[in-house]
């Protein structure tokens, strides 16, 4: 499989050059209840941080502008926020307001409960998106398509508007009618491959598998913090 993507000891220029920086725009989907962590994910402390830092910081290491989209608190501090009035739908209506709100071609999400995500897994996500011509790309790991992070073209926001009026919330299954109305399929990057290939690496050596880890409780937070301890701290 060739994305024209240069080998690993070219990485460095691939990423400091990648072409129309303008086109794309990040957001950080924030809007989420935050229930079964009992408080706003967004203000939660990850490694000293709280974890809207630690997302919009993912974002402009991508090179990337940095939005919110959503809040369940005041974000205003942190970055510019996108109002999502049906927050309650779930994150497709963040996406959806987020799409609706910038003029670039291409929107990244990352969702706000990621603390290990790579920047350079955006870079490459982008990548792949421009020189495919694919209007939705996401990752996989281990053979299992991951919602998020996303590259999406805002080609795809009226079948996303449709289905989220038409009470179909779930993201995954949007992206896919939305690819399929434009007459082509998701593209699913296969994350290990790259990996192993260089072309996406993780600053602290974290395996891939790592890299999509959620923090949606306490325990899961405790359980992020020990891995931060153990292989980054």
């Amino acid at each position: 499989m060739n994305l024209g993507a240069p080998g690993p000891s070219h990485l460095g220029t691939w990423e400091a050059h990648t072409p129309n920086p303008s086109d794309a725009a990040g957001f950080v989907l924030a809007g989420g209840q935050s229930s079964r962590m009992g408080q706003d994910k967004a203000l939660v402390n990850f490694a000293g941080e709280p974890l809207i830092v630690r997302s919009l910081r993912i974002l402009h290491e991508a090179g990337l502008s940095a939005s919110i989209a959503g809040a369940r608190s005041n974000l205003s501090s942190f970055a510019s926020v996108v109002p999502d009035p049906a927050s309650e739908l779930g994150p497709l209506s963040g996406v959806c307001a987020a799409l609706a709100s910038t003029s670039a071609r291409y929107a990244v999400f990352v969702p706000i409960d990621q603390p290990f995500l790579p920047s350079s897994l955006l870079v490459f996500l982008l990548h792949h998106a421009r020189i495919t011509g694919r209007a939705v790309t996401i990752p996989s790991v281990s053979g299992f398509d991951q919602t998020f992070p996303a590259v999406l073209d805002r080609a795809v926001l009226p079948t996303l508007q449709s289905a989220l009026a038409a009470g179909r919330g779930g993201c995954l299954q949007a992206f896919q009618a939305a690819a399929t109305v434009l007459g082509q399929s998701v593209s699913c990057v296969p994350t290990e491959l790259f990996a192993q290939t260089g072309h996406v690496t993780h600053p602290h050596a974290l395996p891939p598998y790592q890299w999509f880890y959620n923090v949606n409780s306490p325990v899961d937070l405790e359980r992020a913090e020990a891995i931060y301890r153990r292989r980054i701290a």
